[in-house]
């Protein structure tokens, strides 16, 4: 067998007062209809009781509470009746229609307007008096004036409600849009990093292995050369870029985003720490006019540059790579073509994570550009690795 739920203390506070008033008056003579009831007069305190009771449910259960509210009224009318017990059933109307389901919210005071109307007739055609109107008056206070204020502030609980839910959602999407905001910047800046970094320290670890494993003061002297003007310049960068987090929390300015026309520059760096591995680079640039460029679209082309060519001093066979840059329309093309490496092969190799082709293809899609990378056959028939990228120039790019 089911409990029934726990009332509510105020409920029980509101029951208690209920009959302490009622059996005041009740002793103090303050009946409704003193004399008209049955005897004896102590019978109107049975309906204030039960009036009483359904009170402790007004909140768990309000429409069996206003159920048995209603048979307690009508129980009311046949003693000498108590003014406690009206006033308890209209709270009882009032609960129904503020706790009680949609349905009875839109139901009662319909119930009650309907019923006003029918006790109002009935009264004019029993009693034949306009005074019956006043029994009509005195139904509708009873029943629509609690009914309706159920209604008013069951509208203006909903709509606070409402609006605490819509605060909850804006701020639960806020943080959504906060933590995705960081998470992207966090990415950015992991690409970055790694872009500007790894090259110097591919060079390092690639040079310095030659000058653990060969036994050549000249060669082992160039290496060091080498590894020192790489540490110094990557040293440079990183400092830039602590920076640019200090100064703009992470916002790289535009002067300092590395242009295309850097990419001399950095395919001799290449040449220099390729040479001892037998890389030979080249350059083609067929864009034609010299047109500017959309700030996102040149840093992701020279970064995609220089994470290509700092794979390929990582992996790639001795012989020639090839860096092209095209248009097609408004798409800038971004190729860069290597031997296709062999892990066993010749020279020193550095260890790869798979995060630059990651970064590579993360900075494309921010652009909704096309990128595609791994192995071709060249024409004589040799195995090749390419990375092709294609960027999109129109000005709604975000940045990359």
């Amino acid at each position: 067998m089911t409990a029934l739920p726990r009332p509510h203390r105020d409920d029980v506070l509101i029951a208690v007062a209920g009959f302490l008033g009622g059996l005041l008056l009740w002793s103090l003579g303050l009946d409704t209809r003193r004399g008209q009831g049955f005897d004896p007069r102590w019978l109107s305190l049975l309906p204030l009781a039960v009036m009483c009771g359904a009170e402790l449910l007004r909140r768990t259960m309000p429409n069996t509470a206003l159920a048995i509210g209603c048979a307690a009224m009508l129980a009311d009318q046949f003693t000498d009746g108590n003014v406690a017990t009206i006033a308890l059933f209209t709270d009882l109307v009032y609960a129904a229609v503020l706790y009680g389901t949609p349905a009875a919210a839109r139901r009662i005071p319909a119930v009650s307007m309907v019923a006003t109307a029918a006790v109002t007739v009935t009264a004019l055609v029993v009693f034949q008096d306009a005074q019956a109107v006043l029994l009509g008056l005195l139904f509708a206070v009873v029943t629509v004036a609690p009914a309706w204020t159920g209604v008013s502030v069951r509208t203006h609980r909903d709509a606070a409600e409402a609006a605490r839910l819509r605060a909850e959602q804006t701020a639960l999407l806020a943080e959504i849009d906060r933590t995705q905001a960081v998470t992207a910047e966090r990415a950015r800046m992991a690409r970055e990093l790694h872009d500007m970094v790894a090259n110097h320290l591919s060079a390092i670890a690639i040079h310095s292995t030659a000058a653990l494993s060969l036994d050549d003061p000249k060669t082992s002297r160039e290496a060091l050369g080498v590894i020192r003007e790489n540490s110094v310049d990557g040293l440079a960068e990183m400092r830039r870029l602590i920076g640019l987090l200090r100064e703009s929390g992470g916002e790289t300015s535009t002067s300092a985003v590395p242009r295309l026309a850097g990419v001399d520059a950095l395919l001799e760096q290449a040449r220099t720490n390729g040479a001892s591995s037998g890389l030979e680079f080249t350059l083609t640039d067929n864009r034609g006019e010299n047109l500017p460029l959309p700030a996102p679209v040149e840093l992701a082309a020279y970064r995609i540059i220089q994470e290509s060519l700092t794979n390929a001093l990582k992996h790639a066979s001795p012989g020639g790579i090839t860096v092209a840059l095209g248009r097609d329309g408004q798409m800038l093309t971004v190729g860069v073509t290597s031997p296709y490496g062999d892990a066993d092969g010749p020279g020193p190799r550095a260890p790869g994570s798979g995060a630059g082709l990651v970064g590579m293809r993360e900075r494309v899609a921010l652009l909704a550009g096309t990128f595609d990378s791994g192995p071709v056959t060249a024409a004589d028939g040799a195995r090749m690795w390419q990375v092709r990228a294609e960027l999109p120039l129109d000005e709604g790019n975000g940045t990359a």
